[in-house]
């Protein structure tokens, strides 16, 4: 749109189902680079900033167009990407991201040190799990959120109330 001047920075977060430690190094690569090049496809407009996780979740750091909403971008990379496992075999049984996402906005001040923070996430994982992470990002980003509808829990990581 002519005279439309935008500058949206967009930290998504979403994991694997279950949080099933499945996206391993041996494709890690790919499946990063495959994601890239559906956020970057010439007719979305976004850009690429950083894209990492450890093997349960996914960080992507992106400039956003607001031609598209978060909602489809997110529906669409979740879809290609698990069609991609699954046609690759680079999972046993069926590959399926859980259902939701984080959506953090960013200044352009803060770009840098969340490209960072999604670069360390296997080094910030041997000191916490997948959601001590996500709720420290809810509560830093001051986000209402009911904690019994935030995830399908595994039985052993149920948070207290």
């Amino acid at each position: 749109m002519a005279h439309t001047f935008t500058q949206l920075y967009i930290h998504l977060v979403f994991a694997v189902q279950g949080r099933q430690s499945l996206i391993q190094n041996s494709f890690k690569s790919e499946l990063c680079k495959y994601i890239t090049g559906i956020v970057q496809r010439p007719d979305r407009g976004h850009k690429l900033i950083a894209i990492n996780g450890p093997a349960n979740h996914i960080h992507i750091l992106i400039g956003l167009n607001p031609d598209q909403t978060i909602a489809d971008l997110v529906r669409d990379i979740k879809i290609s990407s698990s069609k991609l496992i699954n046609s690759r075999g680079w999972t046993r049984g069926r590959f399926r991201w859980q259902e939701g996402y984080g959506a953090f906005s960013n200044s352009r001040s803060q770009l840098q040190a969340v490209a960072r923070y999604i670069e360390r996430q296997e080094e910030l994982h041997k000191r916490f799990t997948f959601h001590e992470e996500y709720l420290g990002l809810l509560d830093r980003y001051a986000v209402l959120y009911d904690r019994r509808y935030l995830f399908e829990w595994v039985d052993d990581d149920v948070p207290e109330e």
